[in-house]
């Protein structure tokens, strides 16, 4: 293993920001496991372990999380249109996600839910930025991420595809979810569902988009409640309700 220098520990804490990581074409993952995970579909470019070539210091000063986990890894990401986008597969499409967190619980959520391409618009968060990195546990490596102008991919995706494929989105005024999902066979019939913004919700451009409005219900029926869910947790409710109506289970 390399030894680390002053300035490889300045780079590597750089790629905390996005001006750098995209600069550098790198981003970074901390501990084992997601640095095991993201090697199958990433190139590594340096790996530093405490007590082999780094120092607790050195992997304190490159780290970005509160308790280090003593192993830092440095990767290449994929180029611009690297991966193919799969059509004919269940899509997800985020609407100005920007919280992290949320991000990277969403891709690790789709790798356990067999949704392979999530599709961003452009002001939704990162998905290198370390902390959605780390939310993934790894998931990064099976989840293509995709960064587009989502109205203008949306209105292009409705032209081409003629058949009865829904575009989902989850709206307040929509339908019961259960009972719209209850009619289709989500494995027959490709999909696109589409979640919004943590705190507006979808936008009105990508709103129109929409064929299938739905809603996840509260419980009981018009009790006093939480204005909404947040999207990481609905987007787990939807996608375990899509696959439960799937024949492949």
């Amino acid at each position: 293993m390399e030894k680390i220098s002053k300035a490889q520990i300045k780079t590597v804490r750089s790629l905390q920001v996005k001006k750098f990581r995209d600069e550098s074409g790198l981003f970074v993952a901390e501990g084992d496991k997601c640095v095991s995970e993201l090697t199958k579909a990433f190139e590594l470019v340096h790996l530093y372990r405490e007590g082999e070539n780094a120092t607790r210091t050195e992997i304190e000063q490159m780290s970005g999380l509160r308790t280090p986990q003593g192993v830092v890894g440095v990767f290449k990401k994929r180029p611009i249109g690297d991966w193919k986008l799969e059509i004919g597969n269940l899509i997800l499409a985020l609407d100005g996600v920007q919280d992290p967190g949320n991000l990277g619980t969403i891709i690790r959520t789709c790798d356990w839910f067999g949704v392979h391409d999530i599709v961003c618009s452009l002001d939704t968060a990162d998905c290198y930025n370390p902390k959605v990195v780390q939310a993934t546990m790894g998931a990064l490596a099976r989840v293509r991420v995709h960064y587009v102008d989502l109205p203008k991919w949306l209105k292009e995706y409705r032209a081409q595809n003629t058949e009865d494929r829904p575009i989902y989105g989850t709206l307040l005024e929509g339908k019961d979810m259960y009972d719209v999902m209850s009619s289709c066979r989500h494995d027959e019939t490709p999909a696109i569902i589409i979640m919004g913004n943590e705190g507006n919700g979808i936008s009105q451009e990508v709103r129109q988009l929409i064929t299938s409005p739905i809603r996840i219900p509260s419980y009981p029926k018009n009790a006093e409640t939480s204005e909404s869910l947040n999207v990481s947790i609905a987007t787990a409710i939807v996608l375990a309700e899509f696959r439960r109506h799937s024949s492949a289970l």
